[in-house]
C-alpha cells in the first residue's frame, strides 16, 4: 500500500485536465480549506455517494497508563468522523474482490449453517 500526497492528486488531475499545475493547485487547497472550515463552523459536509464528513465530540473521561497503572484524567475533545458513501464502498469491495480472486481465495462464502461455512465460486 502507497502512501498518496496531495502533490501526486494535484499532478494525477494535471495530467487527466491539461489544466496548468497553478490553478489545479490552487482549487485542491482552496476546496480542502473549505472542508476545514465548515467542519470548524460544526457543519456536515455530504459528498452523494463519496461519504460524509461530521464532527463527533468525545466526552472527557478517565484512562489508565499501562505503563505505571496511573489513572489520567483524558480531556474533552472533537473528532472528524467519515462514513463512506454508496458508490465508494461499492468501489473497494470490488477492488478487494478482485484482490481476493487473485490470491486464489474464494469470491463468495455461502454461509448456510453458521458452524458449517459453504465455500463456492462465481
Amino acid at each position: 500500500m502507497a502512501t498518496i500526497t496531495k502533490k501526486d492528486i494535484i499532478d494525477r488531475i494535471v495530467d487527466r485536465t491539461n489544466a496548468p499545475r497553478a490553478i489545479v493547485r490552487t482549487s485542491v487547497q482552496e476546496f480542502l480549506d473549505q472542508v476545514i472550515q465548515e467542519l470548524r463552523r460544526g457543519n456536515r459536509l455530504e459528498f452523494r455517494d463519496f461519504g460524509v464528513f461530521e464532527l463527533r465530540r468525545r466526552a472527557a473521561r478517565v484512562a489508565q497508563n499501562p505503563k505505571t497503572l496511573q489513572k489520567v484524567t483524558v480531556p474533552p475533545k472533537v473528532t472528524v468522523k467519515f462514513k463512506v458513501g454508496r458508490l465508494m464502498r461499492e468501489s473497494l469491495e470490488k477492488s478487494e474482490a478482485g484482490k481476493d480472486a487473485a490470491k486464489g481465495s474464494p469470491a463468495v462464502v455461502v454461509k448456510t449453517n453458521p458452524s458449517k461455512p459453504v465455500e463456492t465460486t462465481r
